[in-house]
């Protein structure tokens, strides 16, 4: 018995997978309009399928001495079945071509060359061979079905395709994968944008945490500041190819182009230690440009395989999105190649890159130019020069009229190292683009105002950048025009001045006659332009912190409006009066049930909120959560509770089946007449009269068992009249079919769901569709249910916590408002707490509906989790409705959607995306990562209220 209960499993199992590759390869297709031949989908369908077709197989049917049983089983097949034998002659034209391939890996090079050229095989190829060639040939599901039918010759009786369930099914579901086309061209996304949901988690958790660099574009979400994917180095995973895959994606490829590179350019990434040589790289990719700094030891692999991944130095490799960096400083050493320092938006500097000698700088700008058009610029431009190429610009003295020509420079003066900031202009931007070569205008702000900090520092870039550029290191700017106020500084910042030469700002001194050319004693007149300069500095810079702390103070009045009532405003820590991550134990509850005034029922679910419920203790726990019983009660009030719910379940299980008999015989006389009416209107022979007869005589059985029953019906109903009994009988007829249809079809594969159960399940659900015939029953219900049954397995005690349960649930249903109001909520929670993330939902289609919700709320997530994830998620939010919020289902939602954020972003996803991924990703979640974050998120939002 045991054995054949394995035996079935392993069936099953197998069958699942297939199922579950199928799907997979028709979701592809639908959205994406083809299926690459190497898309993983298909690798992973090949193998599921051959694993079902060699379970069980005969071994004289493989052949003895055949290491390839498939070949061997598919050529059998072939001497009686058409397709298989065409498929044969493929498949070993195929094999060919690879063993020539290896041989000529043997040859010389000179004997490669005259050699044909080959058609390529990528390995995903070559794995699987005769199962791929057939599928893409569409004859996989014809000699799968000739295998059912004909598997007796070639299989044991335990074998998938020998059972007359699972064989026929394996065969159908071979048909719609086998009516796909399949591609070769490689186009631009077939290998990069066709990962799945799994793929996408792994390749952010090897390397997306640690080539991020946290630099937004925009303004900083209120209190929620960005993570990084894992928290320390030993939750890395283990080594896979996919980290070397990132090392492989530094270079050209068919996504990305590659403008520049350069080896052994260095990198200082914290003050306490050396520079480290690194790789950089410039790439493109559309109109995004994205420059990359990767550590030498991991591009060469000297940290060793073991300690690959979890190697410190993907702390430091970097990836910067061109389109965040304003400012290019670029300084010129004699004695080295120089250095280039790039400044984002929001005033971060990034770590100096410091290029070897020989010329690289120069080369580097100009890649840098060459990718920004047409669409940007750098300002200045490089300057074009015969025989030399591109060449820094050349920038000459201003001087007062009457001087000597500022065409007169020196060689030596050309001949020196220049300092420069270059800006990168976008058609987009408003302001105009400078550059300025004083040797000391990078440290001017940090050196007049030490106390701000970068991001106040920034804001008055646009004051103490010239219009023109000014390279004489005696020169010092000065203003021109009127004093503006701080408002009109904020628009006329970048044309409040202008340099002009210190000789000529002093009037008086610059035409007194002395003979040395120097100034008279005691002359401030040189001063007043810095000093002019720095006061509206500080005004801006004043300016620009009052707005912005104006507009912080209106933001968060209306977060107040719009959040206040999703979370409690009591605080409710983990840690008092007691630690609450271990949850509710044994201990404390049976000291609760020896004396209720032990523990409060606020102390109780706070531990349940922190900690969940043990496992053994959740069918005595879950009555109280749920509303069954009130904590406080003693052990005979609970007894009576108890009574009354069994007593008034079995009078509703009374009701529903006597109503429910009455309808069997409706069915049964509308049956006897239906057929009575289609032999009414042809000649009837002996034989279909007595047809009739009997059935004549059924209808009048029917019709004196229907009389009782309806007298019973009627004592039920308080309304005698026939036409009201005729409504509800309609009524519940068609709420019957619904409930059959998703009973059957409730978690198969799930252990506890016999046959028994699924009565079980049955009857719970009809008995609160019969009091509840206002509502009617809608899909989904049946999956509330299961849950409760699962823990509770008492049908009276199910029945009523169900009952309960529904108060809360009933409104996520289309007859409730609850679901608007859920989609309302999460709207304002992803608008404030992480704005970029909403501006790419707007973006990409704008799914900001978060319609992708909908089956979450609807479920209380039930469908996105296994069952013991589900059990842990349920209690936690029973508990928070009086811990900390009654909408603790939102900040659930919100904890999915951000754990992933960084995954989103990065594979820019829209509306399609985001549902296949989440998809893919069902059952598949961490839940103590999800009720932390959700925990915290509720955490947040009302220190975010409280303005603490």
């Amino acid at each position: 018995m045991a054995t054949n209960m394995a035996e079935a499993e392993t069936r099953q199992r197998l069958l699942r997978t297939v199922k579950k590759e199928v799907k997979q390869i028709m979701e592809e297709a639908v959205t994406r309009k083809f299926v690459h031949e190497d898309s993983s989908h298909i690798v992973s369908f090949c193998a599921a399928v051959e694993a079902c077709v060699l379970h069980g197989l005969k071994r004289r049917a493989a052949g003895f001495l055949r290491s390839n049983k498939i070949a061997a089983l598919f050529m059998k097949v072939g001497k009686s079945f058409a397709p298989a034998e065409e498929l044969c002659r493929k498949a070993q034209e195929l094999e060919q071509i690879i063993e020539t391939k290896r041989s000529q890996s043997l040859q010389s090079q000179d004997s490669l060359r005259k050699m044909p050229r080959l058609p390529s095989l990528t390995p995903q190829g070559v794995r699987n061979l005769w199962i791929r060639t057939a599928l893409f040939e569409k004859v996989l599901d014809k000699i799968v079905l000739y295998l059912v039918e004909n598997s007796s010759k070639f299989y044991e009786k335990e074998a998938v395709l020998m059972d007359p369930v699972d064989g026929p099914i394996l065969a159908s579901l071979l048909v719609g994968p086998c009516a796909l086309e399949y591609t070769k061209m490689k186009t631009a996304d077939h290998f990069w944008t066709d990962p799945s949901a799994d793929e996408l988690v792994q390749r952010h958790r090897i390397h997306g945490g640690h080539c991020r660099q946290d630099s937004p574009t925009k303004r900083p979400a209120l209190c929620i500041q960005k993570r990084h994917s894992s928290s320390s180095m030993d939750e890395r995973p283990s080594p896979s190819p996919s980290a070397r895959e990132y090392v492989e994606s530094l270079h050209q490829n068919n996504r990305v182009t590659l403008l520049f590179g350069k080896n052994n350019v260095l990198v200082q990434p914290r003050d306490d230690m050396e520079a480290v040589p690194g790789y950089l790289s410039l790439h493109q990719n559309a109109d995004i440009m994205t420059l990359k700094w990767t550590p030498n030891q991991l591009m060469n692999g000297s940290v060793g395989d073991l300690d690959y991944e979890r190697s410190v130095y993907w702390d430091y490799a970097m990836t910067i999105p061109l389109e965040e960096i304003v400012y290019l400083h670029c300084h010129q050493q004699v004695d080295s190649g120089g250095t280039v320092v790039l400044v984002s938006q929001d005033g971060i500097q990034r770590p100096p890159l410091r290029f070897p000698r020989g010329g690289h700088l120069l080369q580097f700008l100009s890649c840098l130019e060459n990718g920004l058009l047409p669409h940007g610029q750098l300002d200045p431009p490089l300057w074009s020069q015969r025989g030399k190429g591109k060449v820094f610009p050349k920038l000459k003295k201003r001087v007062p009229q009457g001087s000597v020509s500022s065409d007169s420079v020196s060689d030596k003066e050309e001949d020196e190292a220049t300092d420069y900031v270059f800006r990168i202009l976008f058609p987009n931007s408003q302001s105009e683009f400078v550059t300025v070569t004083h040797p000391h205008y990078t440290h001017l702000t940090s050196s007049l105002f030490p106390h701000m900090s970068g991001q106040s520092r920034i804001q008055t870039g646009n004051v103490v950048v010239p219009k023109r550029s000014c390279t004489c290191p005696d020169e010092s700017p000065s203003l021109t025009g009127s004093s503006l106020t701080p408002p009109d500084l904020m628009d006329q910042g970048a044309t409040m001045w202008h340099p002009t030469l210190r000789k000529a700002s002093c009037s008086s001194c610059s035409q007194g006659s002395f003979s040395d050319g120097s100034t008279p004693k005691g002359c401030n007149h040189e001063r007043t332009p810095l000093k002019l300069l720095c006061d509206n500095m500080k005004y801006q810079i004043i300016s620009r912190a009052f707005y912005g702390w104006l507009a912080y103070c209106r933001h968060l009045s209306t977060v107040r409006t719009h959040l206040s009532a999703l979370v409690n405003h009591t605080i409710v820590a983990p840690d008092v009066p007691r630690d609450a991550c271990k949850g509710l134990t044994t201990d404390v509850w049976q000291t609760f049930l020896q004396d209720c005034t032990a523990y409060e029922e606020k102390e109780l679910l706070r531990l349940v909120y922190f900690g969940g419920v043990e496992a053994s203790l959740r069918k005595e726990v879950w009555p109280f959560l749920l509303g069954h019983y009130q904590f406080g009660m003693l052990e005979e009030e609970r007894k009576e509770v108890d009574e009354q719910v069994r007593v008034c379940y079995q009078q509703t299980m009374q009701e529903w089946l006597s109503c429910e008999e009455i309808i069997k015989q409706r069915e049964k006389e509308q049956h006897a007449a239906a057929l009575a009416k289609c032999s009414s209107g042809a000649s009837m022979d002996s034989t279909s009269q007595k047809m009739v007869h009997h059935d004549s005589t059924v209808s009048s059985e029917s019709q004196s068992s229907q009389s009782s029953d309806r007298q019973s019906l009627a004592r039920l109903q308080s309304d005698s009249s026939s036409s009201t009994q005729q409504e509800l009988l309609d009524l519940y007829t068609l709420n019957l079919h619904r409930i059959d249809k998703d009973v059957q079809r409730c978690d198969r594969n799930y252990w506890y769901f016999t046959p028994a159960n699924l009565e079980k399940l049955r009857n719970i659900m009809c008995s609160y569709i019969w009091r509840h015939l206002d509502i009617g029953y809608v899909q989904g219900m049946c999956d509330l249910l299961a849950p409760l049954l699962v823990i509770l397995d008492d049908e009276a005690l199910a029945f009523s916590c169900f009952t309960e349960l529904m108060k809360r649930m009933n409104q996520n249903f289309p007859h409730g408002g609850a679901m608007d109001t859920h989609f309302a909520n999460m709207r304002s929670l992803i608008q404030i707490l992480d704005s970029e993330l909403f501006e790419l939902m707007h973006q990409n289609g704008d799914y900001t509906h978060f319609y992708f919700c909908y089956r979450w709320f609807l479920l209380d997530f039930k469908r996105e989790l296994v069952y013991d994830d589900v059990f842990a998620v349920w209690e936690t939010i029973w508990a928070a409705k009086n811990v900390s919020s009654s909408h603790f289902v939102l900040f659930i939602a919100l904890a999915l959607v951000e754990i992933y954020r960084d995954i989103i972003l990065e594979n820019n996803m829209d509306f399609t995306d985001i549902i296949k991924f989440f998809n893919e990703m069902a059952e598949h979640h961490n839940i103590k990562q999800i009720l932390t974050q959700a925990r915290d998120l509720v955490c947040k939002v009302q220190l975010l209220i409280e303005n603490k």
